[in-house]
């Protein structure tokens, strides 16, 4: 018989290439992550890996049998989902992944709303970047999360994971304003009239610096990917991941950003431009396969619905 945690470990391998990278994601040393495949192939009866110098590929059978392994977790997902629903009371840990826009403008009042109903949960929220969300689910690190994806940087389907659609986002071009250009508004209506030519918008500040998130996040791919859409690669002078620290660099005259809505909702300072862009972030609620129905889920799922803004475009709605 199959173990089902060396098959969760040839599930890993698979996605993250080295047996180095599978220990530090679940906390193994090498050597033991090595030692459990080796089982698994005798457990197998055939080679499911080919070393080919520091990592390691999957022969045929080692595909094969990932492609199995995906099915039992999720079975085993919604298996644990069923023996939640049949106890009574939800009640032990929710670990939460949240990035900073939504983990301070939706996921309080959501905290609010799930201690109410159900009391005896626990939820423990961590900052988490939604280009990390997939392995910390599959990891077991989390439990659901939030993720966004943009025009620009399509999410490509994970395995092992599902979503559910939350909210959308206007798109934003934060400027250092002018006396003749608008400044901020607190509201940031998604029922503004976008800028007919994204293109334009952005090669008009293609000679000024440009402030980005950190390098490896969608925003930092989403920020350089709209500009060489646009004909141009951005000078990048500041790496910020905080919105309210982006505008306030703008505020000062360091440079020009693409924001999206939640980054700006609340801000008025003259000193700062927005120029709505036709263009969106989408965000998700993503949680492991199976796990859909886990009342804990889909408890907390129900709760960032309620709380979304109200000035925030629904899933399907125009923008």
């Amino acid at each position: 018989m199959l173990d089902v945690r060396r098959l969760r470990l040839l599930r890993e391998l698979a996605r993250r290439g080295t047996i180095a990278a599978v220990a530090e994601a679940l906390a193994f040393s090498p050597s033991a992550v090595s030692q459990q495949l080796a089982v698994l192939e005798r457990e197998a009866g055939l080679p499911l890996l080919e070393r080919t110098g520091r990592r390691v590929r999957l022969t045929p059978a080692g595909q094969n049998l990932v492609w199995h392994a995906e099915a039992v977790l999720e079975r085993l997902e919604q298996a644990d989902a069923d023996l939640a629903e049949a106890r009574s009371g939800l009640a032990g840990a929710l670990r939460i992944g949240a990035f900073p826009t939504a983990g301070r403008a939706i996921v309080p009042a959501a905290l609010i709303a799930l201690a109410r109903r159900h009391p005896g949960l626990e939820p423990m929220v961590s900052d988490t970047d939604p280009a990390a969300v997939a392995h910390a689910l599959r990891a077991g690190d989390l439990d659901v999360a939030l993720v966004h994806e943009y025009d620009f940087v399509p999410a490509p389907p994970e395995p092992g994971l599902a979503t559910q659609p939350l909210y959308r986002e206007a798109m934003y071009l934060a400027a250092p304003a002018t006396p003749a250009a608008a400044p901020a508004t607190p509201t940031a209506s998604p029922a503004a009239v976008p800028s007919p030519d994204q293109g334009a918008v952005l090669r008009a500040h293609a000679d000024a610096p440009w402030i980005t998130s950190t390098p490896g996040t969608l925003c930092h791919t989403m920020a350089l990917r709209a500009c060489q859409a646009a004909g141009f690669t951005p000078r990048i002078r500041h790496r910020v991941d905080e919105f309210p620290t982006v505008l306030a660099l703008v505020a000062a005259g360091q440079g020009v950003a693409v924001v999206p809505q939640l980054g700006v909702v609340g801000t008025a300072d003259p000193a700062v431009s927005l120029t709505r862009l036709p263009m969106e972030r989408r965000t998700k609620v993503a949680f492991r396969s199976g796990a859909a129905a886990h009342p804990a889920v889909a408890a907390f799922g129900a709760a960032l619905r309620a709380a979304v803004p109200p000035e925030l475009a629904t899933p399907g709605s125009a923008a």
